[in-house]
């Protein structure tokens, strides 16, 4: 069985969220047959948002850092508990002898296999993650059209973003993470992508007319495969 490491505290809440969402999906009876996880949660990693909008340095030398540190504790697979941090995922892969799972593609195999008539995708995602087109490129791989909140909204979903990271899990919060979600649906959006790990901490499905995908969730349940060979 291989251990997952995992590069986490963008923030610490949603590295969290991750770890639990491993253990629901970590089926092993007995404690000593879970999965290892080697964690590190950094909340010290420069802002993925400001770095995109070029106004801060990349993250990614301390990324790949991280990658090599958990590697050398005894790291067999990593993952990214973030998914604007995956604009550096070469920078990770590069660093690591180990493979990287991205969150992305798992998301995206998770959308083909549960939803094969969805074609027009609401996506939830901060700026740095909208800005490297990281979902919609994947999107657009697959022929789907991806569904963002208009501006004004999209500024309340930032504010709401960077409030969540810094421990608020309010109802201002999650009433900005539901207004941009009905606005895709609105739009026309057949289902909807909580692209920000931040987002599932407080929004659920029985929030929005439409099913809501849990990357989180899903990269949870992608490791436990993969560390267990399946």
């Amino acid at each position: 069985m291989r251990a997952v490491g995992v590069l986490g505290g963008m923030g610490p809440a949603a590295t969290l969220d991750f770890m639990a969402k491993v253990l629901v999906a970590d089926s092993a009876a007995r404690e000593q047959d879970k999965i290892r996880l080697i964690v590190d949660c950094n909340p010290g990693i420069l802002d993925r948002n400001a770095a995109m909008r070029g106004e801060g340095p990349s993250p990614g030398p301390a990324l790949a850092e991280m990658a090599r540190g958990l590697v050398g504790a005894g790291a067999e697979v990593l993952v990214i508990a973030c998914n604007t941090a995956h604009a550096w995922i070469a920078d990770i892969a590069a660093a690591a002898t180990v493979p990287v799972l991205s969150m992305i593609e798992a998301a995206c195999e998770a959308i083909a296999a549960d939803h094969p008539q969805a074609e027009h995708i609401g996506l939830l995602a901060g700026e740095g993650c909208l800005d490297a087109g990281l979902y919609q490129d994947a999107f657009a791989a697959r022929g789907w059209r991806p569904v963002i909140p208009p501006p004004n909204l999209q500024k309340d979903f930032t504010t709401a973003l960077y409030a969540v990271k810094a421990g608020s899990l309010g109802e201002a919060q999650k009433a900005a993470f539901i207004a941009c979600g009905a606005a895709t649906w609105a739009a026309g959006a057949q289902i909807v992508v909580a692209g920000c790990t931040e987002v599932p901490l407080l929004l659920t499905a029985a929030d929005l007319p439409v099913a809501l995908v849990d990357p989180t969730e899903i990269l949870a349940r992608r490791a436990v495969a993969f560390a267990r060979g399946e």
